[in-house]
């Protein structure tokens, strides 16, 4: 569970920030909403990785809450 963790941070900080600096703020991020395009090569691989990543973590939450219980 530790090295999932170490991992799955890892994966989260190389993702690409989401802002466009004070023009969001501003607007609200409205032109993300409207613009919004399907995430294509390595970022694509990024989201992916941390959603499998993120699915096992939970898992071995849930597994080992279990195993303490009984």
């Amino acid at each position: 569970m530790l090295v999932i963790s170490v991992i799955l941070i890892i994966v989260i900080t190389m993702q690409p920030t989401k802002t466009n600096s004070a023009t969001s703020a501003l607007t609200g991020g409205a032109e993300q909403l409207f613009g919004k395009q399907k995430a294509r090569g390595f970022e694509a691989v990024l989201i992916r990785v941390t959603t499998v990543l993120g699915i096992i973590f939970f898992g071995l939450a849930l597994a080992l809450a279990y195993l303490s219980a009984n």
